[in-house]
C-alpha cells in the first residue's frame, strides 16, 4: 500500500510548502506549518466546482442595491453589536473562551426569532439533542420550537440546510464540522477553511443567516486559520472573566454595521440578560472621594461609557515598576515623562499601578488626562472632588487634544449626576450644561492648577 503524501499547510495564510520550514515561505509566519495528509489532484481540481459562480462585468452604477433588511434577535445588546440584527445571507462568527456563554446567548437568540415567527435550525457538533435540550429548559425556554440536528459531516449539514430552509441557522462549532472531500481530521486547517468557504456560500445562496462559533486558542485568537475571519461577514468576540458575572461582546469586523460597539451581558440562572446601563458596573461605589480615582467618559462604537481609572502610587527601589490593567503600558511611560517635564510631578521613584475598572479595555488617547489626574491625586494623597470627570488627549508638548464627540460624552456624564468636568477646550459646549460646570483646558498645567484648586 503507498504511502499517503503529506502537506504541511500555515494556520495563519493557508498557504502550503512540501516539507516541514520553521517560518512560513507565503507570509513569513513563525511556526505556524501544521502537518496534513495531501489530496489527490483529481480531487483538489473537482472540490471547489460547486464555490465558482459564473457573473458577467457590471458598471457599478448601474447595480441595484437597496440598504439590507434587519431582523432583531430579541436581545438588544446582541442588536447593538451586530448593527441592529441579523441580515438575510450574512455569516457571522462568534468567538470566546470556553464556558463564556456563547452557545447560551445563541439558544437564547435562536429561541427569541422563533417565537417571532422566523424558521431557525441549531446545529450542534459538541452535544447530544438531548444535552442541548436539557441546557433550554435551564434556561427557562420552555416549548421552545428551535430545530436542532446533532451532526458534524459537512455534506449532511448542508442538506438539511437546503431541506429545512431555515432563515436563520447556528453551527456550533465550526471546528468540529468536517468534509468527506478531505482526509485530515476536523478541526485542522484545511478542514476548517473548506467547510467555512462552502457554508459561507450556502448562505449566500440561499439567503439563510449562518452563525459560526469559533474556538479560541489559549492566546485568545480564534483557532484555525485566520482567512477565517476574512471569509465572513461579522466577527464578534466574547470577552470577560467567566468568574465574574457580567460578559462584554465585541464586534471586531462588521460588514453591516460599525466595528469596535460593545454589548454588555449578565450571566443569570436563566442564561445571560442585557444590561441597560453598563457605566453603573465600571464604576466603583465609593461612600466617599478616595484618592488615586478619577472617572472617565469612554467611547465603545456609539455608546459612551463611563469608567473609573484608578492608580496607586508607591514608593519603589532602584528600579521602579510600571503596570496598568486595561490600558496600554508603552502610553503610561508616555504619560509619566510629560507630567514630568511639564506640570513638574515626577514619580521618577516610585511604583505605578493603573487599572480600569470593570475590566474593561480602553484603548482610545482620551484617557490620558484622567490617567494623569489620577497618578497626581494618589501621589498627592488628596481625592478629586465628588462628582467630577475629565477626559481628553495630552501630547508630548503637554498640550490637551480634543476628544471625539465631546457633547455625547458630557451629557451622558450629567445624566448620571456627575457635577464637574475637566475637558479640552475644543469640547466645551457651545451652551451650559444643566447642573455641571466645565473647565476647559489647553495644557496640562492649567488641569493640575484647576484640580489643585478644587481640592
Amino acid at each position: 500500500m503507498a504511502k499517503e503524501k503529506s502537506v504541511y499547510t500555515c494556520s495563519e495564510c493557508g498557504g502550503t510548502s512540501p516539507k516541514w520550514l520553521g517560518k512560513c515561505p507565503s507570509c513569513n509566519a513563525w511556526n505556524t506549518l501544521i502537518e496534513s495528509v495531501a489530496q489527490p489532484e483529481s480531487l483538489v481540481k473537482n472540490r471547489f466546482a460547486s464555490l465558482a459562480k459564473t457573473a458577467e462585468v457590471a458598471v457599478l452604477a448601474d447595480i441595484e442595491a437597496s440598504d439590507f433588511e434587519r431582523t432583531p434577535t430579541g436581545h438588544g445588546e446582541l442588536d447593538r453589536v451586530l448593527g441592529g440584527g441579523i441580515v438575510e445571507g450574512g455569516v457571522v462568527l462568534i468567538g470566546g473562551d470556553p464556558g463564556i456563554g456563547k452557545s447560551t446567548l445563541l439558544l437564547q437568540a435562536l429561541d427569541s426569532l422563533q417565537r417571532s415567527g422566523k424558521k431557525t435550525l441549531y446545529v450542534t457538533g459538541e452535544e447530544s439533542g438531548a444535552q442541548v435540550a436539557l441546557r433550554s429548559r435551564r434556561l427557562g425556554l420552555e416549548g421552545s420550537q428551535v430545530r436542532v440536528l446533532a451532526e458534524i459531516q459537512l455534506e449532511k449539514i448542508l442538506a438539511t440546510l437546503a431541506e429545512q430552509q431555515p432563515d436563520v441557522a447556528v453551527i456550533d462549532s465550526i471546528q468540529t464540522v468536517y468534509s468527506d472531500q478531505l482526509t485530515s481530521a476536523p478541526g485542522s486547517v484545511a478542514q476548517v477553511r473548506e467547510c467555512a468557504a462552502h457554508l459561507t456560500r450556502a448562505a449566500k445562496a440561499s439567503g439563510v443567516c449562518i452563525v459560526l462559533v469559533g474556538h479560541v486558542t489559549k492566546e485568545g485568537a480564534l483557532a484555525g486559520p485566520r482567512v477565517l475571519e476574512h471569509m465572513v461577514d461579522t466577527v464578534l468576540y466574547f470577552e470577560g472573566d467567566t468568574h465574574s458575572q457580567f460578559r462584554l461582546v465585541r464586534a471586531i469586523k462588521n460588514r453591516f454595521g460599525a466595528v469596535n460597539e460593545m454589548g454588555v451581558f449578565a450571566m443569570t440562572e436563566r442564561g445571560l440578560k442585557g444590561v441597560s446601563n453598563p457605566s453603573a458596573i465600571f464604576l466603583s461605589q465609593h461612600a466617599e472621594p478616595v484618592p488615586g480615582s478619577c472617572v472617565m467618559v469612554t467611547l465603545e462604537g456609539t455608546r459612551p461609557l463611563l469608567v473609573e481609572i484608578q492608580a496607586l502610587v508607591d514608593s519603589g527601589g532602584p528600579s521602579p515598576r510600571r503596570l496598568s490593567v486595561g490600558l496600554d503600558k508603552d502610553r503610561l511611560a508616555m504619560l509619566l515623562a510629560v507630567l514630568h517635564r511639564h506640570a513638574g510631578v515626577a514619580c521618577m521613584d516610585q511604583d505605578v499601578f493603573i487599572n480600569a475598572v470593570g475590566g474593561v479595555r480602553i484603548a482610545e488617547p482620551a484617557a490620558d488626562l484622567a490617567v494623569m489626574l489620577a497618578i497626581t491625586s494618589s501621589l498627592r494623597g488628596k481625592p478629586l472632588p465628588k462628582g467630577f470627570i475629565a477626559f481628553g488627549e495630552v501630547g508630548l508638548a503637554g498640550e490637551v487634544r480634543p476628544a471625539p464627540r465631546g457633547q455625547e460624552r458630557l451629557k451622558e456624564a450629567a445624566k448620571l449626576g456627575f457635577t464637574v468636568a475637566v475637558v479640552p477646550k475644543a469640547n466645551a459646549p457651545k451652551k451650559p450644561i444643566d447642573g455641571m460646570t466645565i473647565h476647559a483646558v489647553e495644557r496640562v498645567e492649567e488641569a493640575m492648577n484647576i484640580v489643585r484648586g478644587l481640592g
